[in-house]
């Protein structure tokens, strides 16, 4: 089978991460991977910001976890967090972003990299103390959060997939 699709078919979220930080080397490679997202009109509305700084992570995990509403850690403790934000004047910019989380997630599993997308970002950035990270980070408030891509070695076994569901795909 090509390698492509069965990264594509075979990739799973990891919830459960080895404290060891990812090399720079693959992490260059899963960034690639998501600036080379497909986006409308190629105007390309993303950004990725990327956080591996234990302090800056615990900052935005703290305002995930009040916009969750429990007591866990919603990034499983891994050591890289890489949000993705778009300008909110771009007509498809969840979109966008959406792809670039995709994107991301499939390069770092073909490296051996696990990832999960984490959501909430766009309610984090929209707290107040996530427009203050925006001030201090130095991004405009034009930028929402789309997601997470959380990044680490995996400290699990991925789980065999779900059957896909009959009527997934319908021919008209």
């Amino acid at each position: 089978m090509n390698e492509t699709i069965k990264t594509l078919i075979e990739r799973r979220s990891c919830k459960k991460f080895k404290s060891e930080q990812i090399k720079k080397e693959e992490l260059d490679l899963i960034l690639q991977a998501g600036m080379n997202a497909p986006t409308g009109k190629g105007m390309q509305s993303p950004i990725i910001l990327v956080l591996q700084d234990k302090e800056k992570i615990e900052k935005l995990r703290e305002i995930n976890k009040k916009i969750l509403g429990r007591d866990v850690d919603p990034f499983y403790n891994a050591p890289t967090v890489l949000v993705v934000m778009a300008d909110k004047n771009m007509f498809t910019y969840v979109e966008d972003g959406s792809l670039v989380l995709g994107n991301m997630m499939n390069a770092a599993f073909s490296l051996g990299v696990g990832s999960c997308w984490i959501h909430r970002a766009k309610e984090e950035f929209e707290s107040p103390e996530g427009k203050a990270l925006l001030k201090e980070w130095n991004i405009s408030e034009n930028y929402v959060g789309v997601g997470h891509c959380i990044l680490g070695y995996a400290g699990m076994e991925y789980p065999e997939p779900k059957p896909r569901k009959k009527d997934y795909v319908r021919y008209i």
